[in-house]
């Protein structure tokens, strides 16, 4: 499998520059993804596979790096980072590509965002898949402060909160800028009401592994939306779900239904 990431461009919107790729086949369905905190387009949609799936089977594969992600710009002032602006983000960068609208895939944080972009611009949204954010996207995912607070940590030898040791590890590993993921955790987990995540009419892939114990449950949000399914990841937590083969064809499955009606 050719897990190369493809070339990158970038535009400016809110005052950053903000990366993306834009592969697949260019004539294919336009699906829009957005990944998970201190994640970035390559390492969660190109290295598990994603582009290779979504590119083989006809669609035109887009990736955004989320403001303090990847090649974008890293702002350090935690009111940069709300959902919405985020959110924003998005909506531009299928502005600045003249696209009406296209499916939208996010994963964790990157389903929030999802979520968020349908709530402001709902006639952009062909379709969601939520992954990795069950009922958490409804009810929060937990106390994050330690997180922030690992984040910060002179070393990671320094870091007993094991959730915190995660992240950091994480965000070690792909060499990010720790402030800004710092300032990110923090505003960054705006909550959607109930009555907000019925408003989402769309058709809806929610997508949890069974053994993530951060995403709270896919079935409790399908059920407070109007054309959502849940689909259970078997064995895979949450950083370990992504790029899981089950996934992959229940979305490949999720939008060949909606082609074929």
């Amino acid at each position: 499998m050719n897990i190369d990431p493809p070339p990158f461009s970038s535009f400016v919107h809110d005052g950053l520059s903000l990366s993306f790729f834009d592969a697949g086949d260019p004539v294919g369905p336009p699906v829009l993804l957005i990944h998970g905190f201190a994640s970035s387009a390559s390492v969660n949609w190109v290295y598990p596979g994603w582009l290779k799936t979504l590119g083989d089977a006809g669609y035109r594969v887009i990736a955004l790096d989320n403001r303090g992600h990847g090649g974008s710009d890293k702002p350090h002032d935690p009111a940069a980072y709300h959902v919405p602006l985020m959110a924003g983000d998005a909506a531009a960068l299928l502005d600045h590509l003249g696209l009406p609208d296209a499916h939208v895939m996010g994963y964790s944080m990157g389903a929030r965002i999802s979520a968020f972009l349908a709530l402001g611009h709902p006639h952009r949204i062909r379709s969601l898949v939520f992954g990795g954010l069950g009922i958490g996207m409804v009810d929060g995912v937990g106390d994050w402060d330690p997180i922030a607070d690992a984040l910060m940590a002179p070393s990671i030898d320094s870091v007993a909160h094991d959730r915190g040791r995660m992240f950091r590890a994480f965000a070690d590993q792909t060499k990010s800028d720790r402030l800004a993921l710092a300032a990110c955790i923090r505003t960054s987990r705006d909550l959607i009401t109930p009555e907000e995540i019925a408003r989402i009419d769309v058709p809806t892939l929610i997508g949890v592994g069974t053994k993530d114990d951060i995403a709270g449950s896919p079935q409790e949000l399908a059920a407070l939306m109007r054309d959502a399914r849940a689909l259970d990841i078997p064995n895979r937590d949450h950083m370990l779900a992504v790029g899981d083969r089950v996934f992959k064809k229940a979305v490949l499955d999720f939008y060949a239904g909606l082609e074929a009606a």
